[in-house]
């Protein structure tokens, strides 16, 4: 009776040690993605935007778009798809997702977290009017970057105070690509946001309006990076025009 009763303890013990050793595992891999993620989007200079509704308007399929963006080096996609309905949402984020992955880069899901979390993204960027990302946390795998767009200094200053990877401020320049309903902010206002960021250890992606020949000068102004629509479609060759943008910033 008593062998029975230390055989069962001993198979009892090894279940808990090989739980414990598989949560644990878990655990690192998750911190391991999440720096990983972390380092990379810190490290790319180049938010390249895959938006559904600009590349039908320069005649490209989105999927043949993100591959031009990977082919030309760019490692931090967004993909963006206002007017889709969720399945083909889903299933173009989910095929978005597997270029980056195999490319090593990252891939930002616009305004659906749902979204982001079932086509196996790496993250989600929301607006002052999605929720905020306190609510969306729960809501995504751990370790999800989660990005926010800013308008003002206030707007800015709160996100801060979110749990939030990474903040957006902009428009930057006047852009007919994406309406914010908010005036153009200017480079001062990215320099005077590149601190506010700064001092809460999150990078800033400045977005609107950026073309090739102001990319530098925004960089310059304390973004970490810019993020660009309209501009990657110019002259018909999205690859190659990744590849410029990637000269003149540096990376």
């Amino acid at each position: 009776m008593i062998r029975t009763i230390d055989r069962k303890a001993r198979k009892e013990r090894k279940e808990h040690d090989k739980r414990t050793r598989q949560k644990s595992t878990g655990v690192e891999r998750l911190e391991e993605r999440t720096v990983s993620s972390r380092k990379r989007l810190r490290a790319a200079r180049l938010n390249a935007i895959v938006d559904v509704d600009a590349a039908a308007r320069a005649g490209w399929q989105p999927l043949d778009v993100a591959k031009a963006y990977v082919d030309g080096g760019a490692t931090f996609l967004q993909f963006r798809a206002k007017t889709m309905a969720s399945g083909p949402f889903l299933e173009m984020a989910a095929r978005v997702a597997e270029l980056t992955r195999a490319s090593a880069g990252i891939l930002i899901v616009n305004d659906r977290a749902d979204i982001a979390r079932l086509a196996g993204a790496d993250g989600v960027h929301v607006g002052q009017e999605d929720l905020a990302p306190a609510l969306i946390r729960p809501l995504v795998e751990p370790g999800c970057l989660v990005g926010l767009s800013t308008h003002t200094a206030g707007q800015l200053e709160a996100a801060c105070r979110e749990p939030i990877d990474y903040v957006a401020i902009g428009p930057v320049f006047s852009t007919a690509t994406k309406d914010t309903g908010y005036a153009a902010v200017g480079l001062d206002r990215v320099r005077a946001a590149a601190h506010v960021a700064e001092s809460a250890a999150l990078p800033l992606v400045a977005i609107g309006g950026i073309t090739l020949e102001r990319a530098r000068m925004v960089l310059d102004a304390g973004a970490s990076s810019v993020a660009v629509i309209g501009d990657l479609l110019a002259g018909g060759n999205p690859a190659g025009r990744v590849r410029e943008y990637l000269r003149a910033l540096g990376g």
